[in-house]
């Protein structure tokens, strides 16, 4: 009977795991978990700490008796320290009774994730500062930023995390403040146009403020809590400070095992998950994904990633030869009142890339006029000159922009060009676009 060992038991492990077991019941699989929660999902913490539902387990996808029931043994509290790839054994420690133990296997998933990155700050551990990646943090933030005497909230960092928690905060009527290292909000993902609209949208709101370009040094506390943060450019004060900095892979674990990383410490994998080591695996925020326009490995820690290649991987080791082809960055936000959504490379990492390209940006509108709710919509696209075909693709408005990415996604997936997505056969009805859709206009615009 084959052994496996799955490190991790979150979004990636726990769908290999129930895969892997529903393709061959036969599978000796064991789940280590060095947390007291598994199978759920990260992407509602933002919206569990607003306060947009109370009941913290609608974030379990599966429950643990689930698991059990399928003949899956999972240990809790058990995290694993160390693996030797020579004798194909790991080292565990039981976090509650302190034990370490040696398990062995067959074969091996790496699902560990990543963390919360927390800054060189000073003060930093203070009470009422918080980060937002783990199923606890979540808990613990809700209960601070729910007291009446928390009004201040300072949010340091401007991406996905950070503008979530914007919403958050403001969803219960509190003042925020957002302190962003860079010049722009999202700068890894969209570029200056979109951003710009991001940007315009948090500043009309009277309770948010943005500030760019600045850098914090230090946090001030009074009775053991943060009071204040300081940066190169003021002083603000702060009732809860939300850290939304940036993840690290959790793969400090597997140094000197010889299994090949990006720099950050992802795990690189094959469509298939597999490390350059044999019978060790990898999936989710601890590992690289294949980006199908970038052709590289690169690391783009998503839930979406994560589950797919989770299940690709359960199907490998239970002997279904199944590849994950690779992913396009497809990511979606809401920033207060509008929704962003983007796929493929945006113009940034084109001109990185030195690709020969060119880019369409239109303002249009998301519907007719005399049906209620016309909204204005932004789309714009990056192409390749010579071969006209798309290769990104970013749309900000309010009803109907981000499900129209999902075209984009799809059309950048076929390698569609832009004339092809110009008398691409979309829906229309007065209530849902225009006759001719913002995304055929942007199609023939392209020049």
């Amino acid at each position: 009977m084959k052994k496996i060992i799955i490190v991790g038991g979150v979004a990636a492990g726990m769908s290999a795991a129930s895969k892997a077991k529903r393709l061959n019941r036969e599978l000796n699989i064991t789940v280590y978990e060095k947390t007291d929660m598994i199978s759920w999902g990260s992407c509602g913490l933002p919206y569990y700490v607003g306060d947009f539902y109370q009941d913290s387990e609608r974030m379990i996808a599966k429950p643990l008796a689930q698991f059990n029931k399928e003949g899956i043994t999972v240990k809790m509290k058990h995290e694993v320290i160390g693996i030797d790839p020579n004798k194909r054994e790991v080292t565990v420690k039981d976090l509650n009774s302190g034990e370490i133990f040696n398990d062995s296997y067959d074969e091996i998933i790496i699902a560990t994730g990543a963390s919360a990155i927390k800054p060189p700050i000073k003060n930093i551990d203070l009470k009422n500062i918080f980060t937002l990646k783990e199923f606890s943090d979540g808990i613990e933030l809700k209960k601070a930023i729910l007291k009446a005497e928390n009004r201040e909230i300072v949010i340091i960092g401007a991406g996905y995390i950070g503008l979530e928690a914007v919403e958050a905060a403001i969803h219960l009527g509190k003042k925020v403040r957002v302190i962003q290292l860079s010049e722009r909000v999202l700068p890894e993902s969209f570029d200056k146009e979109i951003t710009d609209i991001m940007e315009e949208e948090l500043s009309s709101h009277k309770d948010v403020i943005l500030n760019l370009s600045e850098t914090v040094t230090e946090f001030e506390g009074k009775d053991g809590k943060v009071a204040s943060v300081i940066t190169n450019k003021g002083k603000y004060s702060a009732d809860i400070v939300i850290l939304a900095t940036g993840v690290r892979p959790n793969t400090k674990f597997l140094e000197n095992t010889g299994i090949e990383t990006l720099r950050n410490g992802a795990i690189i994998i094959d469509s298939k998950g597999r490390s350059n080591i044999d019978g060790i695996y990898a999936a989710g925020d601890c590992a690289s994904v294949y980006h199908k326009v970038k052709k590289e490995n690169v690391y783009i820690p998503l839930a979406t990633n994560s589950n797919k290649i989770g299940r690709v991987v359960g199907e490998h080791l239970a002997g279904i030869d199944k590849e994950f082809k690779g992913t396009l960055g497809s990511a979606a936000i809401k920033v207060l009142n509008l929704e962003a959504g983007r796929t493929g490379i945006s113009e940034e990492e084109a001109k990185k890339m030195g690709i020969n390209y060119k880019t369409v940006f239109i303002e249009d509108k998301n519907q007719t006029s005399y049906y209620p709710g016309q909204e204005d919509i932004f789309i714009k696209i990056i192409y390749d000159v010579d071969s006209r075909v798309l290769l990104g693709g970013q749309i900000i408005g309010k009803k109907g922009a981000v499900l129209r990415v999902d075209v984009l996604a799809a059309a950048i997936d076929k390698e569609m060009t832009v004339d092809e997505l110009a008398y691409l056969d979309l829906c229309y009805a007065p209530p849902f676009s225009l006759t001719w859709d913002p995304l055929n206009v942007v199609g023939n615009l392209a020049k």
